[in-house]
């Protein structure tokens, strides 16, 4: 009769070896592994032990690996969460009384967005399209614990439609003044988008549907993309991204995995108004350019050639398949001085057609957009070749016949167009 004391050992060993993931298959292999089972204790601890080890092994490698990555992540939250911020608009609103407007104006909430420290001297980064319309802004400011600390009144420093770029200064809503020092601001830290690739990790940072500091992860989908900015001039060079993007995210930093900004998140592609996973952000290359600018001048000025222009898909209408055509030269123009023609009507209602303008220097010109990008390289003051299509006759009929134009080269002097919100 087997003692007891074994029957327990039997029982406990019976119990271990399970649990390391033996599997029986048949009553056989269940004898045959008592068998082993009844081996001295000593045997078959070493090898319970070396089992485990390796289980343990295994799992604290699979453990760390995980850790590691989620590791990462939080900590880079962590460390550019103070550097974000929430955005409130508000407009102004005069109350009536007794049908007559008062002096009591009432601050009315009007968007939210976000945006995040440039720099310690209280200057805030955003979308132009978060400020645009407002009459004040409240910018929340984050500590270092991830939570909503001090919120200030910001104004408007300067600001660009044309790149969707705005630039706020910090001012203390309790006491008139601000402390910089007090506020210990900690400025995002500025990376470049040179050398970014499809495929790299991206994190968004941003206040969704109000939820302040959510963050989203994605990868760099594509590179090189063309949105249209709120003045509606192309935004060139744009990165897309699969990190969700929603109302609310405007003005938010896109990170690369070191925590590094690689560009400002503008806007989405969607049908339903909610991120569908093509989102769009201006490259912090650009950014540096027009923040920096607007700090120090408040505005950004781009050269003109000086002319009011028919839209491209209008002028198809009317047989125009390439080319801007020029609807007005204003009088004292560095177009009218050039000799740029508009489009002109006769006293007896015929219309001469304006010249039509087909190339800059080497940019062959197709539609306004390409007329922006040949703008953008070039600077105020300088001189250009115009290439021009001219019409010496009245349009007596459509589709314009372009082979019947005149090819002519004008010399223009670039002036100067102010960027900023009227």
């Amino acid at each position: 009769m087997i003692p007891l004391r074994r029957v327990v050992i039997l029982l406990f060993q019976l119990l271990l070896a399970l649990a390391v993931g033996l599997k029986w298959s048949s009553s056989f292999q269940l004898t045959k592994h008592i068998q082993r089972l009844l081996t001295p204790p000593r045997v078959f601890l070493s090898t319970l032990i070396i089992s485990s080890s390796v289980i343990a092994s295994s799992s604290v490698g699979y453990a760390s690996t995980l850790s590691t990555v989620e590791d990462q992540v939080i900590n880079l939250f962590q460390e550019a969460s103070p550097s974000v911020v929430y955005i409130n608009t508000y407009q102004d609103l005069y109350q009536q009384i007794d049908g007559r407007f008062s002096l009591d104006v009432t601050e009315v909430p009007i968007g939210t967005g976000s945006g995040f420290v440039w720099d310690k001297q209280g200057h805030i980064v955003t979308n132009y399209h978060v400020i645009r319309n407002s009459a004040s802004a409240r910018v929340t400011l984050t500590d270092n614990n991830g939570k909503s600390s001090k919120t200030f009144k910001a104004k408007v420093i300067g600001s660009d439609p044309d790149k969707d770029v705005a630039v706020l200064s910090l001012l203390d809503i309790e006491n008139g003044n601000k402390n910089l020092n007090e506020l210990n601001l900690k400025p995002i830290k500025v990376g470049t988008s040179r050398n970014l690739r499809v495929g790299q990790t991206t994190l968004a940072i941003g206040n969704p549907f109000g939820l302040d500091h959510t963050l989203t992860t994605g990868i760099i989908s594509g590179l090189g993309r063309e949105v249209k900015s709120p003045s509606d001039r192309p935004i060139s060079n744009v990165i897309q991204t699969d990190a969700a993007i929603n109302p609310g995210n405007s003005g938010g930093p896109l990170l690369d995995s070191n925590g590094n900004l690689i560009g400002m998140n503008s806007a989405i592609y969607s049908v339903s108004g909610g991120s569908a996973g093509v989102g769009f952000a201006i490259p912090v290359d650009t950014l540096i350019y027009e923040v920096n600018t607007l700090i120090k001048d408040g505005k950004i000025s781009r050269p003109i050639i000086g002319i009011n222009y028919l839209e491209s898909q209008q002028s198809k209408v009317i047989g125009i398949t390439k080319g801007i055509l020029v609807l007005n030269c204003p009088e004292g123009s560095t177009a009218y001085k050039a000799g740029i023609r508009g489009t002109s009507r006769l006293p007896n209602g015929s219309i001469i057609l304006g010249d039509i303008i087909t190339q800059i220097n080497d940019d062959e010109i197709i539609s306004e957009t390409d007329l922006f990008k040949a703008l953008e390289k070039l600077k105020v003051g300088d001189i250009i070749n115009c290439q021009l299509l001219r019409s010496k006759k009245e349009l007596t009929s459509l589709p314009v016949d372009e082979n019947k134009l005149e090819s002519i080269l004008i010399k223009v002097q670039l002036s100067e167009r102010i960027a900023y919100d009227d």
